[in-house]
């Protein structure tokens, strides 16, 4: 019998891509790399077979001699704590309601400096242009009128 291969790198790519999607999976796929290890293959091998580093694999070994199945779950991931606290996102959602206070247009250079001078916290360009999108925000550029052009003119090739 022809032993069945998965020569495309991308179908692999997609199929550990599914592993990272949910937690379930994440859980059985260390399952899996357990089992190996316990068949008598080494960290290495099944960091090798499984697209991981020896380290995850050893880890998952430890975790799961320490706290047995429930090892191998996913912890909670909590992330970096937020550089504004509620009452300040609440105060710049209603400012970003207004002009700023310079004029023109709200963008994240200009956020960035109004959330410096008025709560004293530092944020990048492009974390002012996520704090948009979180509250509920969209990139909306002006169109540029033609310098010098014919209002008149403009209006007779405009599409109906």
């Amino acid at each position: 019998m022809k032993p069945l291969t998965l020569s495309d790198p991308a179908i692999i790519l997609g199929l550990q891509d599914e592993i990272r999607r949910s937690d379930e999976a994440r859980y059985d796929h260390r399952l899996h790399g357990l089992l190996l290890v316990a068949r008598g293959l080494t960290a290495g091998q099944v960091a090798l077979h499984f697209g991981e580093s020896r380290t995850a694999v050893w880890g998952w070994v430890k975790r799961f001699n320490e706290y047995g199945l429930a090892g191998l779950s996913d912890g909670e991931r909590t992330g970096r704590p937020p550089r504004l606290n509620e009452k300040q996102l609440r105060e710049v959602d209603r400012a970003l309601r207004a002009p700023p206070p310079l004029g023109g247009l709200w963008d994240g250079k200009t956020l960035a400096a109004y959330i410096r001078s008025t709560h004293g916290v530092r944020l990048g360009v492009r974390q002012c242009q996520r704090l948009f999108r979180k509250l509920g925000f969209r990139l909306r550029k002006p169109r540029p009128a033609l310098a010098h052009g014919d209002p008149q003119l403009q209006k007779t090739f405009k599409k109906n």
